[in-house]
C-alpha cells in the first residue's frame, strides 16, 4: 500500500525547480517528468476524466458519491520548486520519533535546524520529521501539497461509503514564478471554489496574500579598457550598487519585517561594467502601497541618472498577484466550510495572512475564490526546510472533511 511518506519521498526526489529568465510554460521541462508520475497515480487509484495539458497542467476527478448534484470543488498543488536554492539530487532524511534536539544536516554539518531558532521543532518531539541533507531544499513547498492531494483521493476512492460531492484535482507548473495559472482553464476545471495546499504546519486557513510585483532595473554603461578608462568609462556595476545601497535596510526588507508591514526585495544582481541588472519583489497586503514602492525606486535613480548621464538607467514592473481578501466574497462557504472542515477534523483553525503568494491569490483575482491552506510545509526554499508525517495526515483529513461538507450542499 502506498502510504502518505512513501508518496512524498517519491515526490521531492524529483527535480523540479522552475525558472524566471525562460518565457516557455512550463520554464523547465523536468517539472514535466513530476506532472505525467502524477497522471498515471491518478489513474492507478482510479479517478475520472485524468488529462494532462500541453502545458504540463494535471487534472482528474475524485467523482461524488452522493445522490444529487453536490457543488464541484477544487484542490490545488504545484509542481515546482523554487529557484533560490538548489532542488537537484534531494536526499531526504527521515528522522522517526524525534527526540526533540537540534538537528545537524548530514550532507553539509555547518547547516543545523536549532530548536531555539525554530520553536515549533521541539513541538514535533515524537513524530516522524523529514529534512533534508543540508545540501538542497526540500521541496515540501509544494511536494507536502501533492502527497496530501493524493492521499486523500486515494481514501476517498478506497471508501465509497464517504458521502461526498465531486472534487476537481489540480496540479500545476510554474507556480513559484508567479505563473502557475496562466494556462489553466478554469471552465475545463468547472469548480465552484478551490483550495490551495500550500500552507505552512496544520490547522491554518489563509484568507490573504500579500499583492505583488517584480520590479527589474537595468543599468547601461559605457565599457573601455582600464588603462584608458578615466573620463570614459561609465560602471554600470557600480551605478547599480549604489542604487541597491540606498534602499531601506531598517524597514522594508524581509529581514526586518513581519506581519502585515511589505518590503523591497532585491533577491538576483548580475552584471559587468557595460551592463548591469537586479530583480527586486515589491510586496505588501495593501495594493495601492506597490505604487509608492516603484515610486521610490524612481527616487533613487533620478540623482543617479543626473550624476551619470552618459548611463541609461531603467525600471520595468512586472505585475504578479493580487491579494486574495476581496475576491473571497465571492463565494463565502469556500471560507467558512475550511474552518468547519478544520474543526471537524480536529484542529483549531488559525486564520492568519500569508507573506507571499500562492496559486489561490491569481484564482481567485480570475473569479475563483481559493483560501490556502496546511500542508505541513515549514522554512519553504530553504535548506533548512521540514515537515513532520502527523501534520501532513492533519491535512489529509482536513480534505476529507472538506469533501464531506461540500457534498451536503445540494
Amino acid at each position: 500500500m502506498d502510504t502518505l511518506l512513501n508518496r512524498f519521498l517519491r515526490y521531492v526526489r524529483i527535480d523540479t525547480q522552475s525558472d524566471e529568465t525562460v518565457p516557455t510554460f512550463p520554464s523547465t521541462k523536468k517539472q514535466l517528468v513530476l506532472s505525467q508520475m502524477l497522471v498515471e497515480e491518478c489513474e492507478q487509484i482510479g479517478l475520472a476524466d485524468v488529462t494532462i495539458s500541453e502545458h504540463g497542467i494535471v487534472m482528474a476527478t475524485i467523482p461524488g458519491s452522493v445522490e444529487g448534484d453536490a457543488p464541484a470543488i477544487g484542490w490545488v498543488a504545484h509542481v515546482d520548486t523554487s529557484p533560490e536554492f538548489s532542488g537537484t539530487n534531494v536526499n531526504p532524511i527521515v528522522h522517526e520519533n524525534y527526540d526533540g534536539q537540534d538537528l545537524v544536516l548530514s550532507g553539509d554539518p555547518s547547516r543545523v535546524l536549532r530548536v531555539s531558532e525554530e520553536p515549533r521543532l521541539k513541538q514535533m518531539q515524537g513524530k516522524t520529521v523529514i529534512t533534508t541533507d543540508g545540501t538542497t531544499l526540500l521541496g515540501a513547498d509544494d511536494k507536502s501539497g501533492i502527497a496530501v492531494m493524493m492521499s486523500a483521493a486515494a481514501q476517498l476512492m478506497a471508501d465509497r461509503s464517504v458521502q461526498h460531492g465531486p472534487i476537481r484535482l489540480c496540479f500545476t507548473c510554474d507556480e513559484e514564478i508567479g505563473r502557475g495559472i496562466e494556462k489553466l482553464d478554469l471552465n475545463q476545471f468547472g469548480v465552484c471554489c478551490a483550495y490551495t495546499l500550500d500552507s505552512d504546519g496544520s490547522g491554518r486557513i489563509d484568507s490573504e496574500t500579500f499583492s505583488a510585483d517584480q520590479a527589474v532595473i537595468v543599468v547601461r554603461g559605457v565599457n573601455t579598457h582600464p588603462s584608458v578608462g578615466k573620463g570614459v568609462m561609465v560602471n554600470a556595476n557600480r551605478i547599480l550598487c549604489e542604487m541597491i545601497s540606498q534602499l531601506p535596510t531598517e524597514t522594508l526588507s524581509p529581514e526586518t519585517t513581519d506581519g502585515r508591514a511589505g518590503f523591497i526585495h532585491p533577491y538576483h544582481l548580475e552584471g559587468s561594467v557595460s551592463e548591469a541588472s537586479a530583480r527586486l519583489i515589491l510586496r505588501d497586503f495593501e495594493t495601492e502601497k506597490l505604487t509608492e514602492y516603484v515610486q521610490l525606486l524612481e527616487s533613487l535613480a533620478v540623482p543617479l541618472r543626473e550624476q551619470h548621464p552618459k548611463a541609461e538607467i531603467t525600471i520595468t514592473i512586472h505585475k504578479q498577484y493580487r491579494n486574495m481578501r476581496d475576491g473571497l466574497s465571492k463565494e463565502p462557504r469556500a471560507l467558512e466550510k475550511a474552518i468547519e472542515a478544520t474543526r471537524a477534523a480536529g484542529l483549531e483553525p488559525n486564520l492568519n495572512v500569508i507573506r507571499g503568494g500562492t496559486d489561490g491569490s491569481l484564482l481567485t483575482e480570475k473569479g475563483l475564490p481559493t483560501p490556502n491552506l496546511s500542508s505541513g510545509q515549514h522554512n519553504p526554499h530553504s535548506p533548512l526546510e521540514w515537515t513532520t508525517v502527523e501534520e501532513m495526515q492533519q491535512a489529509v483529513d482536513v480534505l476529507v472533511q472538506l469533501a464531506i461538507l461540500w457534498g451536503q450542499e445540494r
